[in-house]
């Protein structure tokens, strides 16, 4: 799977993303420093909203293959200047996480994403998981078997999967 680093405010769903998207249980945990994992970079809220933190962002973005770029549904602002994908070397994805949330506006995330100029943008719910799956059908790489392409599984269509096929990575 190519290796992904989550950027985002705090609170955003970087975590909780990062453990639906490895099937674990998800449940809180304040992420206090940057978690370097398979194939995911976990990083505090902070370092996006700190200048002089981001700089570390920039440096562990060159350890990934893709660049993720996270926004809640909730949020009333986007902490992303437009066009902000251009100073990337990798790919740039975005995600807009808590889409189950009453109170999200889904798609005024959406739009915040498409000025930064990301390539392509998911819309995910970690404890749904919806959009899960679509999400690790983009980092997969050549010869990456995924639980749904289990031969049990082959002859039901993706979108028919259950949640827990989905996430159990």
């Amino acid at each position: 799977m190519k290796k992904m680093i989550l950027v985002g405010r705090s609170e955003c769903g970087k975590t909780t993303l990062r453990q639906a998207l490895k099937g674990k249980k998800i449940h809180y945990k304040k992420t206090q420093y940057i978690n370097y994992y398979d194939v995911i970079i976990d990083t505090p809220g902070e370092y996006a909203e700190n200048a002089g933190l981001a700089r570390a962002l920039a440096l562990y973005a060159y350890e990934s293959d893709v660049v993720a770029l996270l926004l809640s549904s909730t949020e009333p602002y986007s902490l992303y200047p437009p066009c902000v994908s251009g100073v990337c070397s990798r790919p740039v994805i975005g995600i807009v996480t808590q889409i189950d949330d009453p109170d999200g506006d889904v798609e005024q995330a959406v739009a915040w994403l498409e000025l930064t100029g990301c390539e392509r943008i998911f819309k995910v719910s970690s404890y749904t998981g919806e959009g899960i799956w679509e999400i690790l059908e983009y980092l997969r790489d050549d010869g990456d078997v995924l639980p749904w392409d289990k031969k049990e599984d082959a002859e039901k269509p993706r979108d028919v999967l259950s949640t827990k096929h989905m996430v159990a990575v």
